[in-house]
């Protein structure tokens, strides 16, 4: 289950909504979504949250390059909203490497063949190979791996309350403690 809130600061303090990602495939939708919510161009965050896997906080600042956190990278990738997050930038990846890596799969089987050359492997090949670096599908691990555990701008809600290592400690009902944090425990509470 998943649920996504948006944050945005006002001269009053912090004004909460609830929203649907249903229309959001991009960073760059979630971002215009963001910024709708901005009041004069002032700091917005998203937050989403699968309940007790991982969730991840997008900080909008006017015009800024949005600034990204994820709780659990691997937990997020196995999901839609988290895949939308985890950027080629974010994971150090060149744009477009995905593409590539899909179409690399394609060309090559899961035995490690390309299509129509025969499998040469001999059933009876005892030689220790180190499969650290392979995957379960023969893919090299390292071409698309996603890290384990928390992913990007760390120190994205300093600033506003809730330093680096409180930040990176936190694992269920994290939107609650870092609303908490914000001080806007209250808005936050009323859209959940």
């Amino acid at each position: 289950m998943y649920f996504a809130a948006l944050l945005a600061r006002t001269e009053d303090g912090w004004e909460a909504s609830d929203t649907e990602l249903d229309d959001v495939e991009t960073l760059s939708d979630l971002t215009d979504l963001a910024r709708e919510a901005s009041v004069d161009e002032d700091t917005v965050l998203v937050f989403i949250e699968q309940e007790d896997a991982w969730f991840g906080v997008v900080r909008v600042d006017g015009e800024d390059d949005p600034r990204i956190f994820v709780s659990d990278a691997t937990a997020a990738a196995r999901s839609s909203y988290g895949e939308i997050l985890l950027t080629d930038e974010l994971l150090g990846r060149e744009p477009g490497a995905e593409d590539t890596i899909a179409a690399l799969e394609e060309l090559v089987g899961l035995d490690d063949t390309e299509d129509g050359d025969p499998d040469t492997t001999a059933d009876h090949d005892t030689t220790d190979h180190n499969h650290d670096d392979v995957d379960d599908d023969g893919l090299d691990a390292d071409t698309d791996a996603v890290p384990a555990g928390p992913l990007g701008d760390t120190r994205i809600l300093a600033d506003l309350g809730l330093p680096e290592a409180e930040l990176l400690m936190l694992r269920t009902d994290a939107l609650v403690e870092i609303a908490d944090a914000l001080g806007a425990a209250e808005v936050l509470e009323t859209v959940r």
